[in-house]
C-alpha cells in the first residue's frame, strides 16, 4: 500500500508541474526545466523503436538490448540501453527544448518523471507480433497502453479536464515502422511476404498506425512529431547481405510505399483531428542527403558499421566488450542497424530548426512555440 501511495504522489507532483507550465507558457514566458534552462515545452512523452529506446528493454527477457560495453562508450554514464555509441535523436531533440533528457519508462519514478517519459522499446513495430525473433519487446500498441495507465493514475487524483489541458502543450515523438521491414517482413520466418505485396502491406501498416495515432490523440495528445523511416536499403546489415557495395534499391523500394502513406495519413489527422499539428520528419530525404554530402558534413565512412563483425561489420552486430572503431565521429553507423550520436545530433537539429525538405509543415521549434 505504501508503494501504491508513493507512485500516487509523483504522479500527482508531475501533474501539477506540467499545468503550473502551461500556464507559464500561456505569459509568453518558457517554463524552467532543470538546472533553470527555459524549456520550450513543458514536457516530451516519446514512443518508437531502438532508435529511439533508452532502457525499456533492459529488463525484458529479451534479446534486443544494449546494456553493455561498448554501447554508451561516448554517453556520460556508459551503457544505458541506447542503441548508439552515445545519444540518440530524441536525446539531442530534448537538450534543444531545454528539457533534461526524457527517461525510459521502466525505470522512471518520483521527480525524474516531470518533464516527460520514453516509453520506447527495441524490437518493437506497429503490428504486434513484429520482432518476435527477439523474444521480449513492447509493441506500439503496449506502449500507448502503458502511456494509458499512467494517465488513469493521473485522472484518478486530478481530473481528466486538468490533464487535457496540460497533454495539449505538451510534444509526441512516434517514430515507428523501420522494424515491421527489417524484423517482420524480410524475415524468412514470417510469412508475411507472402500475403502481401508492398502497397498492400504498407496500406496494413498505416491503417493500424491511424487507429494508434488517433488513440494517443483521444488520450490528450496534440502537437505530433512523426518520424520516418530511413533508407532501410543502405545499412550495414542489408549491405552485407548483398555482394555489391551499394545501397539496396529493392529494399528501398520496398519501404516507399509506406512512407507515402504516412504522409498522407498525417495529412488528413491534421484535417480531421481537431486542435491536433501533426508534423513529419523526413529521415529518408535527411539520409539521401548525408549519403550524397558525406564529407561535407565531416563523415568519412558510410558503409559499415564502427562496432560489428563480418562483411560491411554488419553480419553480427555490436558484441559484449567489442573494440570499437575509434574514429567513431567519423562514421555514419554505429552498428548494424542504428546510427552514431554524431548522425543522431545531425538529424535532430535539422528536425528542430530546418527547412520543408526535412521536416513539414513546420519545425520543431516552430511546433513547440503554437
Amino acid at each position: 500500500m505504501a508503494y501504491i501511495e508513493l507512485r500516487v504522489f509523483s504522479w500527482t507532483i508531475f501533474v501539477v508541474f506540467l499545468l503550473v507550465n502551461v500556464a507559464t507558457c500561456q505569459d509568453a514566458l518558457a517554463p524552467e526545466a532543470a538546472g533553470g534552462r527555459k524549456s520550450l515545452v513543458p514536457a516530451m512523452f516519446i514512443f518508437g523503436d531502438s532508435l529511439i529506446d533508452n532502457g525499456n528493454n533492459n529488463n525484458l527477457p529479451s534479446f534486443a538490448k544494449a546494456n553493455y560495453f561498448p554501447y554508451g562508450i561516448d554517453f556520460d554514464g556508459g551503457p544505458t540501453g541506447r542503441f548508439s555509441n552515445g545519444y540518440t535523436m530524441v536525446d539531442e531533440i530534448a537538450e534543444l527544448l531545454g528539457l533534461p533528457l526524457i527517461p525510459a519508462h521502466s525505470g522512471a519514478s518520483g521527480d525524474q518523471m516531470h518533464f516527460g517519459v520514453n516509453f520506447a522499446s527495441a524490437a518493437a513495430g506497429i503490428l504486434d507480433n513484429t520482432g518476435r525473433n527477439f523474444v521480449g519487446r513492447i509493441p506500439f500498441n503496449q506502449q500507448i497502453k502503458n502511456f494509458e495507465n499512467t494517465l488513469d493514475e493521473i485522472t484518478d487524483n486530478l481530473g481528466a479536464p486538468d490533464v487535457a489541458q496540460a497533454l495539449a502543450k505538451c510534444l509526441f515523438f512516434v517514430g515507428m515502422g523501420s522494424n515491421d521491414y527489417l524484423n517482420n517482413y524480410l524475415m524468412p520466418n514470417y510469412d508475411t511476404k507472402s500475403r502481401y505485396n508492398a502497397q498492400q502491406y504498407a496500406n496494413l501498416l498505416v491503417q493500424q498506425y491511424n487507429q494508434q495515432l488517433t488513440r494517443l490523440y483521444s488520450l490528450g495528445a496534440r502537437k505530433f512529431v512523426v518520424g520516418g523511416v530511413g533508407l532501410m536499403g543502405c545499412i550495414p546489415s542489408i549491405l552485407a547481405q548483398s555482394n555489391s557495395n551499394v545501397c539496396s534499391e529493392e529494399v528501398n523500394q520496398l519501404v516507399l510505399p509506406f512512407s507515402n502513406n504516412v504522409n498522407s495519413m498525417l495529412s488528413n489527422l491534421n484535417s480531421n483531428l481537431p486542435g491536433s499539428k501533426f508534423i513529419y520528419i523526413d529521415i529518408k530525404n535527411m539520409f539521401q542527403d548525408l549519403l550524397t554530402n558525406y564529407r561535407r558534413y565531416g563523415f568519412s565512412v558510410i558503409n559499415k558499421g564502427c562496432c560489428g563483425i563480418g562483411k560491411n561489420r554488419g553480419q553480427i552486430t555490436c558484441l559484449p566488450l567489442q573494440t570499437p572503431c575509434p574514429n567513431r565521429n567519423q562514421y555514419i553507423f554505429w552498428d548494424a542497424f542504428h546510427p552514431t550520436e554524431a548522425v543522431n545530433i545531425l538529424f535532430a537539429r535539422k528536425a528542430f530548426s530546418g527547412g520543408p525538405d526535412v521536416v513539414y509543415p513546420i519545425n520543431i521549434q516552430q511546433l513547440a512555440s503554437l
